[in-house]
């Protein structure tokens, strides 16, 4: 049962709340916020919304910037990390209008919501259930400049095996280069942060699985959190973004959902794992086909490999993004999918066998993503190929049960793969996106501003001269 402006006042009264902070997610992705004192949330509040100018939050310019704000009662916590008393709310976002307010069809949240009405007029299915996995690293400190005459960036971290020759507070107990998988204290030296992150979940209400050390021996972590509805965990996904990182900033340290932020260890990915549901029945289960998958959830694989390429530029919008996708990292780089094959962009986790959970991951995404925007893209491919009747066998596209990174090279050749660049991700986008538009769930306006903004962030750094050029060209 969801919770009542009443309810939420109790929580201000009983917890001597003095502000109450309200939460807005800009075009990429990021949270931004406007607090009012407590005693000024009022139903008024409720109807009319708190108005701002929406013109500086990146989206495509619209008749009319100014904009009102809605608090959503369910998402009403106590912000931990606010030295006052501090309620947290995010919310939705609406175009003024008469004689009443409209939604805002750009706003992130907006687009998750029409997403999830599209796939039910669809027929298809009434729940979209997902769940992700936040993989981050926590580092000691990060230095980074980028002006005219300096380029550099230099990370501290005590567990990092670089850190052996360090003179001073070392233990000895450095974590060897990519050996960092569920290792032990004393070297997992973040084991008590971590936990603290998973038990601040929990007071925001996430569920939380597990959490555990990754691959990446430089500080790389991973949590992930149970199946959940899509609009939910989209929520979620800003939530615990936000408390990762100032759970650290509190630890005394720094931590980073950046894909690549190493050379030469393993990169961060957020893979998303999702099924369907229609009337409370699994619409993902068959027991007679492959891995126990119906031909809804072969068509769904099917609409997330077609367009995989121009999905890349929702789910992985940045140029970091691509430093990752690439081969010997156990990031995915080829179009397939498999069962139990983490070199596939698509694979069906071996364990999941009830009907109830019986699902698959996509691979690929990262955090630098706007969780709601990739989550329903994510959505909408599936759908245009459960429509479409998309058969990724008959594509050529699998089932890959072999590792794809021990191919030859003659065969790696005969295998499509992801884009290799964020300029190949936006070539895709501005090609293949009529699925994304499709029941008006992304608005042609938005497309074409996050196309010219991921232009302009491209043009830009590949502007900039990279410290390992002056290395390779200094002395030509």
């Amino acid at each position: 049962m969801g919770k009542s402006l009443n309810d939420v006042l109790e929580l201000i009264r009983d917890n001597g709340i003095r502000m109450v902070d309200f939460k807005l997610t800009d075009i990429d992705g990021r949270w931004r916020h406007l607090s009012i004192p407590a005693e000024r949330l009022t139903e008024k509040t409720m109807t009319a919304g708190i108005g701002f100018d929406g013109s500086n939050y990146g989206f495509a310019p619209v008749e009319n910037s100014d904009m009102v704000f809605v608090p959503v009662l369910d998402s009403a916590v106590i912000d931990t990390f606010a030295e006052i008393p501090t309620l947290s709310m995010i919310g939705d976002v609406k175009v003024i209008c008469l004689p009443e307010n409209k939604p805002f069809d750009q706003y992130p949240r907006n687009v998750a919501v029409r997403a999830l009405e599209y796939m039910k007029e669809t027929g298809v299915a009434d729940e979209m259930i997902i769940g992700p996995e936040y993989e981050f690293y926590i580092f000691d400190e990060i230095y980074f400049e980028n002006t005219s005459q300096n380029q550099s960036v230099n990370i501290f971290s005590s567990q990092a095996h670089w850190a052996s020759g360090d003179e001073y507070n070392n233990s000895g107990y450095q974590i060897q280069h990519g050996k960092g998988y569920h290792t032990s204290l004393p070297m997992d030296v973040c084991n008590d942060l971590r936990s603290r992150m998973c038990l601040t979940m929990g007071e925001w209400g996430i569920d939380v699985k597990y959490h555990h050390p990754e691959v990446g021996g430089c500080g790389q972590m991973e949590i992930e959190v149970e199946l959940g509805d899509m609009l939910k965990l989209a929520d979620d996904t800003m939530s615990a973004k936000y408390i990762i990182k100032n759970e650290a900033i509190r630890d005394g340290r720094t931590a980073t959902l950046m894909p690549k932020p190493l050379a030469g260890e393993a990169g961060n990915g957020m893979h998303v794992h999702m099924l369907l549901r229609k009337d409370g029945k699994p619409v993902f289960y068959d027991p007679d086909n492959y891995a126990q998958l119906s031909n809804e959830a072969m068509w769904f694989i099917g609409g997330l490999l077609t367009h995989a390429a121009s999905l890349c530029a929702i789910t992985n919008p940045s140029t970091n993004s691509y430093k990752r996708l690439v081969p010997g990292f156990e990031a995915p780089v080829t179009i397939g999918y498999a069962m139990a094959n983490r070199s596939a962009v698509v694979r069906i986790p071996a364990y999941a066998k009830s009907p109830d959970v019986k699902r698959f991951e996509l691979r690929n995404p990262d955090a630098t993503c706007n969780p709601y925007y990739a989550y329903a893209a994510i959505l909408m491919a599936g759908l245009d190929g459960i429509k479409n009747r998309i058969d990724p066998h008959e594509k050529g596209w699998g089932p890959y049960d072999f590792n794809l990174f021990d191919l030859s090279d003659e065969d790696k050749a005969k295998i499509e793969g992801l884009p290799a660049s964020l300029s190949e991700a936006i070539t895709a986008l501005e090609r293949d996106h009529d699925y994304l538009t499709a029941g008006g769930v992304f608005p042609q306006r938005l497309l074409d501003q996050l196309v010219k903004r991921l232009k302009k962030e491209n043009e830009e750094i590949s502007k900039i001269p990279h410290p390992v050029e002056f290395a390779k060209y200094y002395d030509l």
